[in-house]
């Protein structure tokens, strides 16, 4: 996949607006991958997440102390993780977390959009880089777990041939993911190289805005 780009609509945020909403209309976002530095933003986006959407991705409440541990530890967990960014800022994250010390057979989903980016088709775009990962790391199985009442995310686990099954209060998707080939493992990596360069870029311009 190449780094495709959403034009977001002017809904209202739950914060106040940076840019006026006729600018955040003509705004554009691109998917790329988060690097290990960029784990601030990766916490500043979950930082944002109103108390529902908040609860919809670790499927309880969370305090913002448990946000800034949970993203402070992405690299100690190995993961890998993708995201929707907007001037400067992560709107919606997807996560591919491996379960155990290793990349094995069996690894976890999850991904979270801010409110007023949601609808707009970025969780699924974002699910398919993921999906993509887990192929390319040789992953049979790839679990989502959420709520009950999590219809959306459902809904994207189904765009992606999952098997839904409920537990408990709680849906349990499993994707099992293509065999790995030369044009996965290449679009992968391609993207990961334009990501990086974007990454360099803009780690340069926010160290030119703070001297």
């Amino acid at each position: 996949m190449s780094d495709d780009k959403i034009a977001p609509d002017g809904a209202a945020k739950p914060e106040a607006a940076a840019v006026p909403p006729a600018a955040e209309q003509a705004a554009e976002g691109v998917f790329r991958r988060l690097w290990p530095s960029e784990s601030d933003k990766f916490r500043d986006h979950l930082l944002r997440l109103d108390k529902d959407s908040r609860r919809m991705r670790f499927a309880h409440a969370v305090a913002d102390a448990f946000i800034e541990d949970y993203a402070g530890r992405m690299t100690e967990y190995g993961s890998v993780v993708y995201g929707y960014v907007l001037d400067g800022r992560v709107r919606a994250a997807a996560e591919l977390r491996r379960l155990g010390d290793s990349w094995g057979e069996e690894a976890e989903a999850a991904f979270s959009v801010e409110r007023a980016f949601q609808d707009h088709g970025i969780g699924t775009e974002l699910m398919g880089r993921v999906v993509r990962a887990a192929r390319n790391r040789s992953i049979r199985r790839l679990y989502m777990s959420c709520l009950a009442e999590n219809s959306k995310m459902q809904a994207i686990a189904r765009k992606h041939s999952a098997d839904l099954r409920f537990e408990y209060g709680e849906v349990i998707g499993e994707i099992v993911p293509q065999t790995p080939d030369y044009f996965s493992i290449m679009a992968e990596a391609a993207e990961d190289r334009m990501g990086f360069m974007i990454a360099v870029l803009d780690l340069q311009s926010r160290l030119v805005r703070a001297a």
